[in-house]
């Protein structure tokens, strides 16, 4: 299933400037990786997928077109799913970048 390309591609402006940030192919969509962890995802099922951390979890599920994570029927603690409602605007989209920044760059380092 192909990504939006056109949110892709907003996504790219705003981590543009970031020395650490870098773009890859994973779990069906184009992720965004800073810092070497995933900061968001542009899914492939649609919406986007943030990186906001077990601490902030349960508060973010809180926000508007908030949903949990899933993935083979299990609910990834730490990140969440927008739907393309909850990021309309170039402040909206923003706002949840910057938590997914936020909270790649407090993640432990990955193994890989």
């Amino acid at each position: 299933m192909a990504y939006d390309e056109n949110t892709a591609e907003r996504v790219r402006k705003l981590l543009a400037a970031r020395p650490d940030a870098v773009e890859k192919k994973l779990m069906g969509g184009l992720c965004f990786m800073v810092g070497g962890s995933m900061c968001c995802s542009v899914s492939g099922r649609g919406g986007l997928l943030i990186r906001v951390g077990a601490q902030a979890h349960a508060r973010m599920l809180g926000e508007p077109h908030v949903q949990p994570m899933e993935m083979r029927g299990r609910t990834m603690t730490g990140f969440v799913r927008v739907a393309p409602e909850g990021y309309r605007t170039a402040a909206a989209l923003r706002k949840w970048v910057d938590r997914g920044i936020i909270a790649a760059k407090s993640a432990k380092p990955s193994r890989r």
